[in-house]
């Protein structure tokens, strides 16, 4: 059978419904293949046994069974009350063995059979007939069914639509290349229609036949693998899909999570000097020297007959050479590869000259490699720096770039408001004569990281950090800035606009010694506000608590560019012409809990081996716990993360959002890159837990920005979103596996002391866990309540304490 992603390889079915009690001439009445009466029981379908020896099983079995199978392919199966449930993933398919049926000669027209899909999805049907009944090698043809409505269809395929099958030697039908995975699929009454062959409306392109003698005893999908099959040419770019290995579409799952697009292995294990992912994806490997690696490994790709090679576009420089090794178990699943194929590039006959070109990996310069296991490939050898674009399988023998999927740009806001009139004077700020204290006389300075360098009455920022902040204080303690509501925060500035202007919100005790320090903040994204020299925000659109401001915070860089500042103040008034944006929901940005009393571990992904020592702890204590969670690992099965994740809600704890592949959100180039983020996050939270929404997010390191929060306000649909950063920090990404472990709890009574109430730590280390019960007891001495984070945010969703 041919794989799923041969998309638009044959012309679209005719597809309606069908009588069927009618009748021909030679057939009375229609015959049932499957009605799912007995699959539950015993895999079978409603014809018996084969006549040909062929088992669905075993080709050893004396007495064959003709079985209905997905031989495991599928995510989940099942059937009932006469009807196949299922939800297929890439590579799945679903099985129908027929006793060799001589359908013309029986007076039957189409296949026929009921099937509820996603409304437009698509299936490929695949027909297999041999030459006469008394042979047991098979031939596929293949065909689409498109348009499928969301609602139960009967779909009526003519028999002669299949140009070229022997429909007297029918000998199996085969459900595959599903256009939706992960959702729910229905099938149900498979049936051979009554009827002469029906007309063919649209023109069948003809079909790539692939033969084979039958299945292998050894070969676990036996009944529908073509591992003997030969053909002349293999499909072309045209009628088949290419594979994409990866985009490189986040330096996060690239670097820190080490998966690929296929959530596969992906690293070079500390081996580069560096990997950096741009925006266009591509990725730059610099070898530290000619023992650096990289390698990727895929699903265990069947390519026979289906894919020619692996292609990808490099740039390097002329001269550059490297060595390529694609690599294949003896089974699929095996830890470790058995057929080791290496080439160099000077034996694929590359040359570089330092621009982009197309190259090709085919197969069939890897002797030795079994192809329909293609699982690693392994590039070593660097002499140069290498730019890599997508790589991917491409179809049939000749050579095709993988075409990444144009995303469309987030709608971006485009109302304006009418500019208030203040009446305050002007409030200078900083006018940056000074680099000891702002114009007001109070401290300004940057995070440790940033560049500044100080001219006449000018700063330059520079930053290649989202996490690094440039601030300027308005008062040592709090300062009441409501009489400047009517006003306008004004930035002179020339360079870079691509950084966040937050307002900051002092504590109520307005002692920088009391945990949270600042309390909060508000984001605005300074490239809505700007000309090319100015910056004018509407104090207005601070939603914080402005009795009590404490300073200005210029951070979020998501550019290494450089930003020059030459004045901050507070101005009644904007130029003639100079509009205004709406101001766009930013969510609640929250460092402790609301509610009085109240104490919350908020706990971020970690070591699935240590999860039922957390579990029992938190069950000892007789907590509620909030665990952040990423969400690509959730869809890697070997993590297990997903089982995990839910016995601790079925247990009352709180599962909430934590990004899909863990990067600086606020750090990243644009806003469909920021989206893609939240979207496959949300997907991949509702899919592992039953539907799950949730508006809580993390953002991973704490890194916090405008454009995060505008767009996590967008993609969960909701103005209020939170997100939940801390004020207890055990420092276990610093301490957990030092020689000083035991510092972790100096830091969490540290953090508590201050009145912090609501904890980041990690479950990933040993001794982080081992410290978790005192953390809990020491959390309980301060006499606070402990509970969910929803729960000490006082949400009314949240349930009862």
């Amino acid at each position: 059978m041919l794989s799923n992603f041969l998309s638009g390889f044959i012309a679209t079915l005719v597809a309606g419904s069908v009588n069927k009690g009618a009748t021909a001439a030679s057939c009375s009445s229609n015959l049932i293949i499957d009605n799912f009466s007995q699959w539950s029981a015993n895999n079978l379908n409603n014809l018996g046994q084969y006549t040909s020896g062929m088992d669905g099983y075993s080709a050893s079995r004396s007495t064959p069974i003709l079985t209905s199978l997905d031989d495991g392919t599928m995510d989940s199966i099942s059937a009932a009350s006469g009807s196949l449930t299922f939800t297929p993933n890439e590579n799945s398919y679903f099985y129908e063995g027929l006793t060799c049926q001589p359908a013309t000669t029986n007076g039957f027209g189409a296949i026929s059979f009921d099937i509820q899909g996603p409304a437009g999805g698509s299936v490929f049907l695949e027909i297999q007939t041999a030459e006469s009944c008394s042979v047991s090698a098979y031939t596929s043809y293949y065909y689409s069914v498109t348009g499928l409505t969301g609602t139960s269809q009967t779909i009526s395929v003519p028999l002669n639509s299949f140009a070229g099958a022997n429909l007297n030697a029918i000998t199996g039908f085969v459900w595959f290349g599903f256009s939706e995975t992960n959702v729910t699929w229905q099938m149900s009454d498979i049936e051979l229609a009554c009827g002469a062959t029906l007309p063919i409306t649209t023109s069948a392109t003809s079909p790539i036949s692939s033969t084979s003698t039958g299945p292998s005893a050894t070969t676990k999908n036996a009944a529908i693998t073509t591992t003997s099959a030969t053909r002349t040419s293999l499909p072309s770019s045209s009628t088949c899909s290419d594979l994409l290995v990866d985009d490189w579409e986040s330096q996060s799952r690239l670097t820190f999570l080490y998966y690929n697009a296929m959530l596969e292995p992906s690293s070079d294990d500390g081996t580069m000097s560096s990997i950096v992912v741009s925006q266009d994806n591509h990725v730059t490997l610099t070898p530290k020297n000619t023992d650096s690696y990289f390698y990727s490994m895929t699903t265990c790709v069947n390519a026979e007959n289906i894919y020619g090679g692996i292609s990808l576009p490099i740039n390097a420089p002329a001269g550059t050479t490297f060595g390529i090794q694609l690599s294949s178990p003896t089974n699929c699943g095996d830890a470790e590869d058995t057929a080791n194929i290496y080439q160099t590039t000077t034996e694929l006959g590359w040359t570089f000259d330092g621009t982009e070109q197309l190259y090709n990996i085919p197969f069939a310069k890897f002797s030795g490699l079994d192809v329909t296991k293609v699982h690693t490939i392994f590039f070593s050898a660097f002499s140069n720096t290498v730019t890599f674009g997508p790589m991917a399988f491409y179809c049939g023998n000749v050579p095709s770039e993988y075409t990444v999927p144009a995303t469309t740009a987030p709608a971006g806001p485009t109302s304006t408001v009418p500019a208030p009139s203040g009446t305050a004077t002007t409030l200078v700020v900083d006018d940056f004569s000074s680099d000891g204290a702002n114009a007001l006389g109070f401290w300004h300075g940057a995070d440790e990281g940033m560049s500044l360098t100080w001219g006449n009455k000018q700063l330059t920022l520079k930053s290649d950090d989202a996490d690094y902040a440039f601030y300027t204080q308005v008062s040592g303690s709090c300062s009441d800035l409501t009489s400047y509501s009517g006003s306008y925060l004004h930035i002179a500035y020339s360079g870079s606009n691509k950084f966040t202007v937050a307002l900051q919100q002092h504590n109520a005790q307005c002692d920088d010694a009391v945990a949270p320090y600042p309390e909060t903040w508000d984001s605005i994204e300074a490239a809505r506000y700007s000309s090319v020299s100015d910056i004018y925000i509407p104090m207005s659109h601070f939603n914080i608590n402005q009795t009590r401001v404490v300073g200005i915070a210029l951070k979020g860089f998501y550019t290494t560019d450089s930003t020059v500042l030459s004045k901050v103040e507070i101005v009644s008034s904007i130029p003639s012409g100079f509009t205004i944006p709406s101001k766009l929901p930013s969510g609640n940005l929250v460092f402790a809990c609301k509610r009085p009393n109240s104490f919350a571990f908020a706990i971020d992904d970690g070591d699935p081996t240590l999860a039922q020592q957390v579990m029992q702890i938190v069950k000892e204590e007789d907590i509620k716990v909030t665990f952040f969670t990423v969400g690509a690992p959730l869809e890697d099965s070997s993590t297990n993360l997903t089982n995990v994740y839910n016995e601790m809600m079925s247990a009352g704890h709180q599962i909430a959002l934590h990004s899909f592949t863990h990067p600086k959100m606020e750090g990243l180039p644009s806003y469909e890159a920021i989206d893609w983020e939240y979207n496959n996050d949300i997907a991949a939270v509702s899919k592992s837990f039953n539907g799950l929404h949730t508006p809580y997010f993390r953002p991973p390191f704490g890194t916090e920005g405008s454009r995060m929060r505008q767009r996590l306000a967008v993609t969960l649909d909701t103005d209020s979103p939170y997100i939940v950063n801390w004020s207890v920090d055990v420092e276990d990404w610093l301490w957990a596996q030092s020689d000083t472990p035991e510092k972790q709890l100096d830091a969490f009574k540290r953090d508590i002391g201050k009145g912090g109430n609501l904890v980041v730590m990690h479950y990933l280390y040993p001794s982080t866990v081992g410290y978790l019960k005192q953390f809990i007891q020491l959390a309980k001495a301060t006499g606070k309540q402990l509970m969910r984070v929803d729960q000490c945010m006082e949400d009314p969703n949240a349930p009862a304490l």
